[in-house]
C-alpha cells in the first residue's frame, strides 16, 4: 500500500471511530468529509458502514492486543502490570472509542478476538486476587466491572489528564479500593 494511501486509511478507520461513537447511524459520506478524503476513497475500501466499522473494530483489537502483551500481565509485579496496562489501554480507549461489544452480534472473529482479550485480563485479576493484592470478598465481576469503568472514565471523562497520570489514579484508586485492608 502506497504511504498516501496507508495515511488516508488510518485517518479514515480513527474519524470512522470517534463518529460512529457518537453516532451509529453517521453516513459513510460524513466521515469521508470529516476525514478530508473523497466519499470515493472510502466506498473503494469499505463498500459499507459495516465493513468500515469491522474494520474500526479490529483496528481497536489490534491495539489493545498490542497493549496487553506490552503490560506483561502474567509475569510482572501486579501493581506495575496494572499501571502499564491502564497507561496504555488509556489511550487506545481515546483514539478507539467504539463499543467493541456492539460488533460481536455481526463479526465473529471480533467477538472471539475480544473474548480472548477479556479472559487474559479476567486471568490477570484472578493472579492479582490470588497473590492478596485484592480483597478476598470481592467478587471477581464486580472487580472486573470497576476497573472497566475506571478506565473508561479517565479516558473519556478526563481527556485533559494524560496517561500516566491517569493509570496512577487508576491504580491507586482501583488497588486501594480493593485492596487488603
Amino acid at each position: 500500500m502506497r504511504a498516501d494511501a496507508a495515511r488516508n486509511l488510518a485517518v479514515v478507520l480513527r474519524t470512522g471511530a470517534r463518529l460512529l461513537a457518537e453516532d451509529p447511524g453517521t453516513s459513510m459520506s460524513a466521515i469521508a468529509s470529516a476525514a478530508g478524503v473523497d466519499r470515493t476513497t472510502v466506498h473503494r475500501r469499505f463498500a459499507t458502514r459495516e465493513a468500515l466499522l469491522s474494520a474500526v473494530f479490529h483496528a481497536k483489537l489490534d491495539s489493545a492486543e498490542r497493549v496487553l502483551d506490552e503490560a506483561r500481565l502474567m509475569e510482572a509485579p501486579v501493581p506495575v502490570a496494572l499501571h502499564r496496562y491502564v497507561e496504555r489501554i488509556v489511550p487506545v480507549s481515546r483514539e478507539w472509542p467504539v463499543d467493541t461489544r456492539r460488533m460481536m452480534r455481526q463479526d465473529p472473529d471480533a467477538d472471539r478476538r475480544r473474548a480472548e482479550q477479556s479472559a487474559r485480563l479476567d486471568a490477570f485479576l484472578r493472579r492479582a486476587a490470588d497473590e492478596g493484592h485484592l480483597r478476598p470478598d470481592a467478587s471477581p465481576e464486580w472487580v472486573r466491572a470497576v476497573l472497566d469503568q475506571l478506565v473508561d472514565t479517565v479516558a473519556h471523562r478526563f481527556p485533559d489528564v494524560e496517561p500516566p497520570r491517569a493509570a496512577d489514579l487508576v491504580v491507586d484508586t482501583f488497588l486501594n479500593g480493593f485492596g487488603r485492608s
